[in-house]
């Protein structure tokens, strides 16, 4: 099932978004392991899953993951927790 990851580093103090069609358990390991060392998860070797947006198809988690990057807003990641309507506004828009 694809999905909407979002990662938070506590030794950064980053949040890192990205979608897999893979096991997030899978992907999370992947970036743990340094499988992508050149990339910006290899800055951390903390990241912990912050939030997880299970979607229908490919192309809905690729359009919500951009939607949530192009929000450039750590306030907009804590109100996707907050306030879970705002996701459930997302996987429509998408749909």
């Amino acid at each position: 099932m694809p999905s909407v990851y979002i990662l938070y580093s506590k030794i950064i103090d980053h949040y890192y978004i990205g979608y897999t069609i893979d096991s997030i358990a899978n992907r999370i390991n992947k970036h743990l392991s340094n499988f992508y060392e050149n990339k910006y998860t290899a800055e951390a070797k903390d990241w912990n899953l912050y939030l997880q947006i299970n979607c229908k198809t490919n192309n809905q988690a690729m359009q919500i993951k951009k939607h949530i990057k192009k929000m450039k807003s750590r306030k907009y990641i804590t109100d996707l927790i907050k306030y879970p309507e705002i996701i459930i506004n997302l996987l429509s828009k998408y749909e």
